[in-house]
């Protein structure tokens, strides 16, 4: 009978991360039994449905259906909605990825059951405990029984916190799989303004045109860092056109701040969220992107594109060393620094990681046939 493995996704970067690890799974001789649980915690139909499609994703077999609350209660509420599921469906293992609500949420209540927890993008840490998805990402590598990581210094951390040996894997990154796989599907950039309603004029720049994206807390609840990065922008848009797809809690907090004529420039776009394939379209041929994802992080190091993230630090700390990412925080000195010297010299070129090779979800499921049958050996012992 084949091994039963039940994969969690809560928000949308998760969506990239399972998509190749799905098909990896139910893939070669001896496939998986695959059970998709999307809790819920981030869902829009329209734009879950576009990342489905697009990823090649089926749809859930379960949605818990949990939506947007505080950290406490939304972790709580994925917890008390996810035992039931787990006591019907008696999976071999539940796969989480990333460092959302839904990953820590979910495999504290595979843990306490007994049922085995594997963590898909282990051992980030940027050493930043104000941030929710750091404490999310520690506690559940504490508590998984086998962990993927994405880079080598992801390992280091996990060792130092008291993991490792056969419990850890370096097998790259899934994202990169995903962004590898779809980057002849992804849609023009033209294309995708059009689609938006935008003249397709834009941008008339020579220099081509920039991408922003802004979601984090750190950055849009307080009005006076927001005031701040958003005039930096204008500033910057005086020389570089910007896209900027906007985070529906960010547009929130613009409209209610009343902070939308610092950006009510012909030389900024402001667009709705995007799907995967709109915003890798959008990526690939942007002159730089200004951030504060983690995931932009790896995809504009993957696609050789340079990065500004606006975060005082980072988890993904190989985009940097390896990559074309530069952190500068939110100095307006220290993002118009960096602007202008991609400007003048083209930015980082940046190298492919180690196993940033499209194969990381392959190496997961052989790694996962391997640790399952041996894990029933034993148990038949």
């Amino acid at each position: 009978m084949a091994k039963k493995i039940l994969c969690v996704v809560g928000a949308r970067p998760n969506l990239m991360k399972i998509a190749p690890v799905i098909k990896a799974l139910k893939a070669g001789p001896t496939p998986f039994d695959v059970c998709l649980l999307h809790t819920g915690q981030h869902y829009d139909s329209a734009m879950n449905d576009q990342f489905f499609l697009a990823l090649g994703i089926p749809k859930p077999d379960i949605n818990l259906d949990v939506g947007s609350a505080s950290h406490a209660v939304q972790t709580a509420e994925i917890m008390r909605r996810f035992e039931p599921v787990l006591e019907q469906e008696k999976p071999d293992a539940v796969l989480v990825v990333g460092d959302v609500n839904s990953t820590i949420a979910c495999a504290l209540v595979s843990s306490k059951m007994g049922v085995k927890v594997i963590h898909v993008e282990a051992g980030l840490r940027s050493y930043d405990r104000g941030m929710p998805e750091e404490i999310n990402r520690v506690l559940t590598d504490q508590i998984s029984d086998i962990l993927f990581t994405t880079e080598r210094e992801a390992t280091t951390n996990l060792a130092r916190e008291g993991i490792g040996g056969e419990k850890v894997h370096f097998v790259g990154n899934v994202m990169i799989d995903t962004l590898k796989s779809q980057l002849a599907h992804a849609v023009p950039m033209l294309q995708t303004l059009r689609q938006s309603g935008i003249s397709t004029t834009f941008p008339s720049a020579k220099n081509g045109y920039g991408i922003l994206t802004l979601h984090r807390p750190s950055n849009v609840d307080d009005v006076n860092i927001l005031r701040s990065l958003l005039r930096t922008v204008a500033e910057i848009s005086n020389q570089l056109p910007i896209i900027f797809p906007v985070h529906p809690r960010t547009r929130g907090r613009i409209e209610k701040q009343g902070l939308v004529e610092l950006i009510a420039s012909k030389n900024i776009v402001m667009l709705p969220p995007q799907g995967y394939l709109e915003m890798l379209g959008l990526m690939k041929d942007a002159r730089l992107v200004l951030t504060d994802s983690g995931g932009i992080q790896e995809e504009t190091t993957a696609l050789g594109v340079p990065c500004i993230t606006l975060r005082q630090n980072t988890e993904r700390p190989i985009t940097v060393t390896e990559g074309t990412n530069t952190i500068v925080g939110t100095d307006p000195q220290k993002i118009l620094a960096a602007f202008e010297e991609i400007m003048q010299t083209g930015g980082k070129v940046g190298n492919a990681p180690e196993l940033w090779d499209g194969k990381a979800a392959l190496r997961i499921a052989d790694v996962l046939h391997d640790w399952l049958n041996q894990a029933q050996q034993r148990h038949v012992a």
